[in-house]
């Protein structure tokens, strides 16, 4: 009876229509929405942004952005088997960066004092035979390496270029006074009618709203903030000459070689031989000018890369990388432990602190600081959905990021000593991140500190290696920036210089 029951009962269900809810396709507008992810939402920001900023160039460095493997660098590691090391890479195609500033350095020399002869020889009257042979004998180019001969007279002479200007401090003017005395310097001013000046950088109006715990942020109105900062001008100085540090041995492979280098192992000193990571990193820690017993200070130090290529340079008397949460401070710890454990000459000179580089406080004690904010890892955006600055319970921690970067930055400014360097970077392409940021913090030190800074235009030193960076200062009017590039995907990578004078 009972089976009976239960057959006529399937019978009935076979026969019943069970209403459902209809769905739409995957391409349907309300679907796609649903499933963005963190990335998307990011490259849908880029896209927006960058294509107004950088123009033509954006397309090409979106490709390389999108691309999952970046190009490495090898930073040899000074406590390990460093001639087997060296070795090594160089049997597998590996250049020294080193070796190529230099060679690069020399050939350009040669090329410019061609180039001043043929000026020389088209400018003459007469007596062109006579001169052809001191102009043969000056087109020679030495064969001892350029460094020995030439860089010694570069440095005299920026040197006491340095000095003149450190003797008598650059006034620093308002737009308005300077234009309304008559000498107004449209070399430092930027124009607000170009549209890749500071202005038209603020023009990016998202659509969308903020709704903060207990406020109501419009994003245009958060950026606009940073237009304050425009109307002070301040020096910019050309830098000729690039100190490449004598000990410092990093590793690449030329434009559109794809070579990937190994992980590295421990050697007979039980540290691990090499140090991988983006190319666009050495670039800040070059910036520097570390010279013998500097006393430094890295206020962003984890995971730790820019202070382990400081350090291998072996020329800081005194090293301390910070950060501020313990989990970013073990990070440091435990790159400094895979590479200098054992190593008992650096129990005094390092040290590893956990601080918000806000607050830090020792004033005069560093004569070289790094400032290697958080910023919104452009590419690592693009890449990874966990812990992503674009996910939308991070949109307001996002927009704080300008604010909190310059705050960092003029800490720097305000602690470092006089005739000390401060060396600003991200890893964003934003110019609001970038150019805004140090604009921002410089205005506020003047105000607050009345000290007075010069900032170093870095392009006439680092033109040697552009044969291996996408560098660039396309609507920039005082860092640079490591755009990448499908030949060589290093970056994105930005960064100012700031000399602190009085």
């Amino acid at each position: 009876m009972l089976i009976a029951r239960f057959a006529s009962r399937l019978k009935y269900l076979k026969v019943v229509k069970v209403p459902f809810r209809f769905k739409h396709k995957d391409t349907h507008w309300s679907v796609i929405r649903k499933t963005k992810t963190n990335t998307d939402k990011a490259l849908e920001h880029f896209d927006d942004f960058y294509d107004t900023v950088y123009g033509t160039l954006w397309p090409d460095v979106r490709a390389a952005l999108l691309v999952e493997d970046n190009k490495y660098m090898a930073v040899v590691n000074n406590f390990s088997d460093t001639d087997r090391i060296a070795q090594t890479f160089e049997n597998s195609g590996a250049i020294n960066l080193r070796a190529i500033y230099k060679a690069q350095r020399k050939l350009l020399k040669s090329i410019e004092q061609e180039k001043a002869i043929k000026r020389k020889l088209k400018n003459l009257d007469g007596g062109i035979e006579g001169f052809s042979a001191a102009s043969e004998q000056s087109l020679q180019v030495p064969s001892s390496d350029l460094s020995d001969s030439t860089d010694s007279a570069d440095e005299t002479e920026e040197d006491s270029s340095s000095s003149n200007d450190s003797a008598v401090p650059p006034e620093l003017l308002s737009i308005a006074s300077s234009e309304s005395s008559g000498h107004l310097d449209f070399e430092r001013i930027i124009n607000p009618q170009n549209d890749l000046s500071m202005s038209s950088l603020h023009q990016y109006v998202p659509a969308t709203k903020l709704k903060g715990m207990e406020d109501f942020v419009l994003e245009s109105e958060h950026y606009d903030y940073y237009k304050k900062g425009s109307d002070l001008s301040i020096k910019v100085e050309k830098q000729r000459k690039l100190n490449f540090p004598e000990h410092l041995n990093i590793y690449t492979f030329e434009e559109e070689n794809d070579t990937r280098f190994s992980s590295p192992r421990k050697g007979s000193t039980g540290v691990l031989d090499y140090y991988l990571l983006d190319g666009g990193s050495i670039l800040p820690v070059l910036a520097l000018d570390l010279r013998q017993n500097d006393h430094v200070l890295d206020m962003c130090a984890a995971p730790g890369g820019k202070t382990l290529i400081a350090l291998q340079t072996l020329l800081p008397g005194l090293f301390v990388a910070n950060d501020n949460a313990h989990s970013r401070v073990k990070r440091i710890k435990n790159v400094c432990d895979q590479y200098f454990d054992g190593m008992g000459q650096w129990d005094e000179k390092l040290v590893i602190s956990q601080n918000d580089a806000r607050v830090i406080g020792e004033q005069d004690k560093f004569n070289k600081i790094l400032v290697d904010v958080p910023c919104t890892t452009d590419r690592h955006s693009l890449h990874e959905n966990d812990n992503n600055i674009f996910k939308p319970s991070r949109i307001k921690e996002r927009l704080k990021l300008p604010e909190i970067q310059t705050e960092i930055l003029q800490n720097a400014l305000k602690i470092v000593r006089p005739g000390g360097t401060v060396v600003y970077s991200t890893c964003s392409l934003s110019p609001i991140q970038n150019d805004g940021v140090v604009q921002m913090a410089l205005k506020k030190s003047w105000e607050e500190t009345n000290s007075i800074f010069i900032v170093k235009n870095m392009s006439p030193s680092l033109h040697p290696l552009r044969c291996i960076y996408n560098i660039s200062r396309h609507g920039l009017k005082y860092g640079q920036v490591v755009l990448p590039s499908l030949g060589n995907n290093f970056g994105p990578m930005y960064f100012c210089k700031i000399i602190k004078v009085r």
